[in-house]
């Protein structure tokens, strides 16, 4: 569902897109994900809490009937204190090879206290059938 665009003219990253198409219909609005479990807890380290940020994204997608193949858009949100080369091996290593477009910024903090990360996602939802 998801167009990749990824000029000649720009660097050709094997792991996010310079752009993307969606195509018009649905479209899901994942908001900020933390590092926290089912249970409320918040994952220790920056390296465990973007892969549970990562997985709650996941969960969303799919409670809405999506995949990670339909993100058309991931946000990142470091706190400043991350090494943020850390942090993007993290979500290599949880998103996989998928090459969405990305936008990461290191903030002064983040709304929930301990969080390091703050995911949000833009997919595109396949049509609900005719009634």
């Amino acid at each position: 569902m998801i167009e990749r665009v990824n000029p000649a003219s720009l660097y050709q990253s094997p792991v996010f897109s310079q752009g993307t198409i969606a195509p018009a219909g649905r479209t899901l609005y994942v908001g900020g994900q933390n590092g926290v479990d089912a249970d409320g807890v918040m994952a220790s380290g920056v390296v465990a809490q973007v892969t549970q940020a990562i997985a709650n994204v996941q969960a969303v997608l799919e409670a809405a009937g999506t995949t990670p193949d339909d993100v058309a858009k991931l946000t990142i949100y470091l706190d400043q204190t991350v090494d943020p080369r850390e942090a993007y091996a993290a979500s290599v290593e949880a998103w996989g090879a998928r090459r969405t477009a990305v936008t990461a910024m290191l903030v002064a903090g983040l709304a929930v206290p301990g969080a390091l990360v703050e995911i949000e996602a833009i997919a595109s939802l396949p049509e609900q059938p005719a009634r």
